[in-house]
């Protein structure tokens, strides 16, 4: 072996060493000592790559650079000082800004004392894991990626930020450094460490880290060698993330914001404006290209949706706090006061939210802390409103929201907690996160989730599982012979009234088949459901629902099946008859939580189609109730073909008879 190469192996083998010991040092609670020597001097030193990759001319930086060539020890000594002292830049995370006093929660204090023995939080649905006294950062004790990847994202090291911020205890800072120095040192850019190395990840941390920089800076801990660690890996992270582009998905989102908030947290990098200008340039372009003018983001997930807010927010407000908000056209925020609507218009009476694709629907008033802060900054009451159901702030305009462009559409009763609400979708694919399901609803009454969505239960690890929840089969439905549909959408008709919403949109399923549906919302108390197969396609034509989890009543004479969930608010579904006609129940199921799944009531009508019949028809009354189960029944006036463009019907709900209709525009 050369000399040079041998070396160069001693050298890397006294870090690991003398890394080793401080290891052990912190966890003894002595002095710890250096993790590597950022004195040295030479081209392959972490302190000379990262000196070379400052502007040294920049204001503040002089004694910096008077020091960079002769002592880069001593420069970075300075570079540390500067840092501490900085007031130029600011972040929300710094001593002036709004995250700095949040206050840690027992969840973070759990969080932080368990990742001090190296417990780590990977995906959050399952148990922390020890991770080894020496960290393996590719452990993944689950079959799911998603527990490695996420590992990789440290959220357990915002626990520790905070804790360490309200208690002032050292332990979090020293042990945050020497697991910081670790990852570094484990996790270089190249194949054999992909698991950490996905753009998403990587954007996630570039953003992440720079709130962390703020919470322990000021510690002792925070020695010089760590700032050398974070100021490379932060490089490392920008140069990496200005080569990976997402188009349209939020992976380009978070990729741009991590890029963005390196760039404008450190601009004595030289690339910084570079960075800066490429990230944001990325997010103008993507507002656009991934938000449709009704506000909804391109994925159609709820939950996606809700983080792309804050993917196009956050940038915008770091930007804003230093004087770079002119980098945002106008368009863009009221593109994002646009999306904050979605939750407005979309969500239940209690604040918990469809489950459509790859979402769960949350806990009741999982988004009212958002809704308030949105509520200060676009000067928004009926956002207010929404947020403390009604104390404060002034009521929506309307109780019926049409989002054509995403094809979701929301029905509800009233303002009150316990409204009756209706959210359907019948929308464009929406890529990955979507499922096949067009003209699917949830039912929400009382307070109770009443025929949800079947969610979408698991990512990864079980690909057999995940296909089951993404059947168009399994949710409330058309099918043609039980295949998964297509996205054809169409929206036929949108006509909110005072004691009449009417809603028809129309799918073309399949090649030959259109699923067409009407939703009637009637007097703001029960749906009378028109759902029309129309083509040349034949087969079994069926129409599926699915209820909450419980217990549910078939009487299959009447086909009606409904629920007897005890005191409170059920449902009843019930199908007209007509020749031919069955009911029979299939398998349910229903996932609220990542990797949790739990059986379901589930039911189909069935109507055979001939190729001599040019389409078929159900009419089927959805009516919530909170007491005794109400006596239903529905009929068509007159004759008219499938597919026709107007509908007369004739409705008894509880004794009371309606007569209502619907014509399409030509």
């Amino acid at each position: 072996m050369p000399a040079s190469s041998n070396s160069f192996s001693q050298k890397i083998v006294l870090a690991v060493l003398i890394f080793m010991q401080a290891a052990l040092s912190i966890r003894a609670g002595v002095p710890k000592q250096p993790f590597f020597d950022y004195s040295e001097k030479g081209s392959d030193s972490p302190t000379t790559l990262l000196l070379s990759r400052l502007n040294l001319n920049a204001p503040g930086l002089e004694k910096v650079k008077a020091s960079a060539e002769s002592n880069p020890a001593q420069a970075v000594a300075h570079l540390l000082t500067y840092y501490r002292n900085r007031t130029s830049v600011k972040h929300p995370a710094d001593a002036s800004g709004s995250g700095y006093d949040e206050q840690a929660t027992p969840k973070d204090m759990q969080v932080a004392n368990d990742a001090l023995k190296h417990v780590f939080v990977g995906q959050p649905a399952y148990p922390s894991h020890f991770c080894g006294e020496d960290i393996h950062w590719a452990n993944n004790p689950y079959p799911d990626k998603e527990w490695v990847w996420q590992l990789n994202r440290m959220s357990f090291w915002d626990a520790m930020g905070k804790v360490y911020r309200q208690t002032g205890d050292e332990k979090y800072a020293r042990e945050w450094c020497a697991q910081f120095v670790d990852w570094t040192r484990k996790n270089p850019r190249d194949d054999q460490h992909a698991y950490a190395w996905r753009s998403i990840e990587a954007g996630i941390r570039g953003y992440r880290w720079t709130g962390l920089f703020h919470s322990f800076l000021d510690s002792p801990a925070f020695a010089p060698e760590v700032l050398v660690a974070f100021l490379n890996s932060c490089y490392d992270h920008s140069a990496f993330l200005m080569t990976q582009y997402r188009k349209g998905s939020n992976w380009a989102l978070m990729e741009a914001e991590g890029m963005a908030f390196i760039a404008l947290t450190f601009p004595e990098f030289q690339d910084s404006e570079k960075w800066s200008d490429e990230a944001i340039g990325r997010l103008n372009k993507e507002i656009t290209n991934q938000v449709y003018p009704d506000g909804h983001q391109r994925e159609l997930a709820f939950g996606y949706h809700m983080g792309c807010i804050g993917w196009f927010m956050r940038t915008y407000e770091l930007a804003q706090l230093n004087g770079r908000q002119d980098a945002f056209p106008a368009s863009y925020i009221r593109r994002i006061e646009k999306m904050c609507e979605v939750p407005l218009k979309l969500a239940f009476p209690d604040g918990s939210t469809p489950q459509f694709g790859d979402s769960w629907s949350g806990q009741p008033g999982q988004h009212y802390h958002q809704l308030k802060e949105w509520a200060k900054l676009f000067d928004r009451p009926d956002f207010l409103y929404a947020a403390t159901e009604g104390q404060q702030g002034t009521p929506p305009d309307s109780t019926a929201y049409a989002l054509p462009y995403s094809g979701l559409y929301s029905l509800r009763s009233s303002w009150d907690p316990a409204a009756i609400s209706l959210v359907l979708k019948c929308g464009p694919d929406g890529g990955g996160h979507c499922q096949p399901d067009n003209g699917t609803f949830e039912l929400y009454a009382g307070g109770r989730h009443l025929m949800p969505d079947a969610g979408s239960f698991i990512y990864s690890g079980d690909p057999e599982g995940r296909a089951w929840f993404r059947q168009t089969k399994v949710h409330q439905t058309l099918t043609l012979n039980g295949a998964n549909s297509a996205y054809a959408p169409k929206l036929l008709l949108w006509q909110p009234g005072q004691n009449l919403d009417v809603l028809v949109v129309e799918n073309q399923s399949y090649p030959t088949l259109a699923h067409r549906r009407a939703v009637l919302f009637v007097d703001k108390k029960y749906f009378v459901i028109v759902d029309e197969a129309i083509g040349e396609g034949t087969g079994d034509v069926d129409l599926h629902f699915q209820l909450a989890p419980g217990k549910a009543l078939f009487t299959p004479d009447q086909q009606q099946v409904r629920t007897d969930l005890g005191e409170g608010w059920n449902v009843l579904v019930q199908t007209m008859p007509q020749p031919g006609l069955t009911l029979q129940e299939e398998e349910g199921q229903v996932s609220f939580v990542y990797t949790k799944k739990e059986p379901r009531p589930a039911f189909r009508y069935r109507l055979p189609k001939t190729a001599q019949e040019s389409g078929t028809r159900f009419v089927t009354v959805v009516a919530p109730f909170n007491a005794a189960p109400p006596v239903v029944s529905a009929r068509i006036l007159g004759q008219p073909a499938v597919g026709t463009s107007r509908m007369e019907l004739e409705v008894i709900v509880g004794g009371i008879a309606k007569r209502l209709s619907y014509q399409l525009p030509h």
